[in-house]
């Protein structure tokens, strides 16, 4: 293990880099590389996806949308009309009210249609945590760095306290000099 890393886990976390949690390291380890680019989960999640995984989220994204609620009433309302008032004045309706054949495709494609929703939502919540993890890291590491920042600020303060100091120090022998050489010559 890197001295520069476990040097900056006990000087900013106060903690042994071996005792840190996965999050923590990545944060140290992203600070000792002084890496500034963020990285994005979104992509990275992306592209780790399969086909079925892309697949099940554009049809569950379709299935979500009000394209797919006008088409499917469009498509129920024509297969009401025409096995109603259309197929019932010929005589022969291919499924005649109570529609039974329609309930069996809509119970099809419900059955079909929840599974694909779940799995969408499940990747859904896997990317949630990734995403709270990644927030988790960015909070750390730019709590670290503003923690770095004060402590260079407290040092420079230092600094110039010990500067100011002296210059005060130095005036003050001035001023002593100047009093006792008016002290010393006659009035």
């Amino acid at each position: 293990m890197n001295e520069r890393m476990q040097s900056l886990s006990e000087r900013l976390l106060k903690k042994s880099f071996e005792t840190l949690t996965r999050p923590e390291q990545e944060v140290i380890h992203r600070i000792a590389d002084r890496m500034h680019v963020s990285r994005n989960i979104n992509q990275v999640y992306d592209q780790q996806m399969t086909f079925g995984q892309r697949l099940a989220d554009q049809i569950a994204a379709f299935g979500g949308s009000w394209t797919f609620i006008i088409i499917f009433g469009s498509v129920l309302l024509l297969w009401i009309v025409l096995n109603s008032v259309i197929l019932l004045r010929v005589g022969k309706p291919f499924d005649p009210f109570p529609y039974i054949f329609l309930n069996l495709i809509l119970s099809m494609l419900a059955a079909i249609q929840a599974p694909v929703i779940m799995m969408s939502q499940n990747r859904q919540a896997v990317k949630d945590r990734l995403d709270a993890t990644h927030d988790y890291e960015v909070n750390l590491k730019a709590e670290l760095e503003i923690m770095e920042l004060h402590q260079k600020v407290d040092l420079l303060r230092e600094e110039q306290m010990v500067k100011v100091i002296a210059a005060q120090e130095d005036q003050i022998r001035l001023l002593r000099e100047l009093l006792d050489g008016q002290g010393k010559q006659p009035t």
